[in-house]
């Protein structure tokens, strides 16, 4: 009996060193380990209401306002609008709109000749923060604007508004302000930004379903916002036996394009490489057209020409930045002159096309040092003004800077020397604002989504931190764009975009990914069987023999 009872007891103590101790230790030591994530936050997040804010200054020249309504100036107005994109997104857009009378030297500068030297004489006196305008309201008898322009818009971020007699005499100030209303509203949309170009940049989180084909194409062309890009030029010569080709892409490249890409600096980094290629043919063969005795390209086939003049041109691996091919054609001496023509069967001034989210081509024939007695190969110095102004125009379409078709009465100055308006910079950095956060937003919700529906996902410190940082980059970019301070709000949607990336497609997500429950049971059960069963029956055993003595006791109390 007494054996029993040790024996009984061995059982037990196993028993309890197994459950209490063996079984908590083995559970801890094979969970899965998931770090903190702030999951409420995330949630907001998936319910995205974006403020944007644009303070905008009215100035009144002198001859625009009376004196009575003068003293009533300086004063602010604020108008909002809301819109519902869908069920998770709303916009909200604020105006916050300051009038005021024009000082002396603004008045100074006014009286210029032109309205070009007005813009930069007013440059000269205060330049406006990032994603701010400042409109000028200049009397009708002011020589600045064409008879037939009613609004000039700048280089900088200024815009000259002329103001008709009719509209300010007998008015008080406030009806003058709502007649004004309409035309500043629509310079805010043309410099600032708009409802559409705001929804197009959000299509990353919702279906966006432009009117036409033009919006489609317009929305189809430019690059997703990326934290670099890398630019290469390529010289293709099929035929350097009759062509020795040179090209000065190195000054031209600081000449024409540097300037662009540094005014572009806050919205990302850029790499710039070049190469020439020898005995690269077009995929498609030119038709000789014998009325204009040339060979043309038709629209139809371009789509044609980019595959097999890809494959020759490489590929970055070292970078995961997109790349914008720029590739200037030298037809070979059987297809030269060679022209492109578009579907309306008409000679493309430039010569050149562009294929959205890839880069553009530009064909330049060289048939003009041609002669009798020419000596070949021809040797040839490519005129680079000529090639970058084409190649610039392409690259600020890839990169997202629209070209507008302003409203009737407008008159757009050229973007000068650095290829880009400031007013074109600030439209561009609220679009990539907003689409950095509707990225961002995408990315960390879904990654959120992800965890909770797959235990077996490990999410270590380093995700955890990532998350973390991609939420509080994007509170703190839409805090930003709330008050309008639109240089900020890029960078930390920048941040967002990047951390939330890092996080998503972190290596050690996959690592337990493909380690279900039933293979655990499949090696875990060879283990722990073979020790399991010896316990288990003498427990059973123990608890047999404790009712045994239960019923005896039983028995003999009857």
């Amino acid at each position: 009996m007494l054996l029993m009872s040790n024996c009984q007891l061995a059982a037990l103590s196993i028993a309890a060193v197994v459950i209490i101790v063996g079984v908590p230790l083995w559970w801890r030591t094979t969970e899965t380990y998931r770090a903190w994530l702030p999951v409420s936050q995330i949630k907001d997040l998936a319910k995205l209401q974006l403020h944007l804010s644009a303070d905008v200054e009215v100035v009144f020249a002198r001859g625009t306002v009376t004196p009575e309504q003068q003293k009533k100036v300086p004063l602010t107005q604020t108008q909002d609008e809301e819109h519902a994109v869908d069920e998770d997104t709303t916009l909200r857009y604020r105006y916050e709109t300051k009038y005021r009378t024009a000082t002396i030297m603004e008045e100074d500068a006014l009286k210029k000749p032109t309205a070009a030297e007005a813009d930069l004489s007013l440059h000269m006196l205060s330049e406006s923060p990032c994603g701010s305008l400042v409109v000028y309201v200049i009397p009708e008898s002011s020589s600045l604007l064409p008879e037939d322009v009613n609004v000039y818009i700048g280089q900088r971020r200024t815009a000259l508004v002329r103001i008709s007699a009719q509209m300010r005499v007998g008015k008080t100030l406030e009806q003058l302000l709502a007649q004004l209303e309409p035309r500043i509203k629509q310079v805010l949309q043309v410099m600032s930004f708009s409802h559409t170009d705001i929804t197009v940049a959000l299509s990353d989180r919702v279906r966006f379903r432009p009117g036409n084909k033009e919006s489609i194409a317009d929305s189809m062309r430019a690059f997703k916002s990326s934290p670099g890009y890398e630019i290469t030029f390529s010289l293709l010569n099929p035929d350097p036996k009759s062509h020795q080709l040179h090209w000065d892409i190195e000054g031209a490249v600081q000449t024409y394009i540097q300037p662009l890409l540094t005014k572009l600096s806050p919205l990302a980094n850029f790499s710039i490489d070049s190469q020439t290629l020898y005995y690269t043919m077009l995929g498609v063969t030119p038709r000789f057209d014998s009325s204009l005795e040339a060979y043309t390209l038709n629209a139809d086939s371009l789509a044609h020409v980019i595959n097999p003049v890809e494959a020759r041109l490489g590929s970055n691996a070292a970078s995961s930045n997109p790349v914008l091919n720029f590739l200037l054609y030298v037809p070979d001496i059987r297809h030269s002159p060679l022209y492109i023509h578009d579907h309306r069967k008409q000679e493309v001034p430039s010569n050149a096309f562009h294929s959205p989210r890839w880069g553009g081509i530009m064909v330049y024939n060289v048939n003009g040092f041609y002669g009798s007695e020419t000596e070949f190969p021809v040797h040839v110095n490519i005129n680079m003004a000529k090639v970058m102004g084409v190649f610039l125009a392409q690259l600020r379409l890839l990169l997202g800077v629209q070209s507008l078709s302003p409203p009737p009465g407008f008159l757009v100055a050229p973007c000068g020397s650095t290829g880009l308006a400031d007013w074109e910079l600030d439209r561009l950095m609220w679009s990539r604002s907003v689409e950095n956060i509707a990225t961002a937003t995408t990315t960390i919700t879904s990654l959120a989504q992800l965890l909770d529906q797959i235990g077996n996902i490990v999410i270590n410190d380093n995700i955890a931190q990532q998350v973390s940082s991609a939420v509080t980059s994007l509170q703190l970019a839409m805090a930003e764009l709330e008050v309008g301070n639109l240089g900020f709000a890029l960078q930390y949607s920048k941040e967002a975009i990047l951390a939330s990336e890092k996080a998503f497609f972190d290596p050690s997500l996959l690592h337990l990914l493909y380690f279900p429950d039933d293979q655990k049971f499949a090696i875990y059960i060879p283990l722990f069987l073979p020790m399991c069963v010896p316990i288990l029956l003498s427990m059973l055993k123990i608890v047999s023999e404790v009712r045994q003595r239960r019923r005896e006791k039983q028995a003999k109390k009857e």
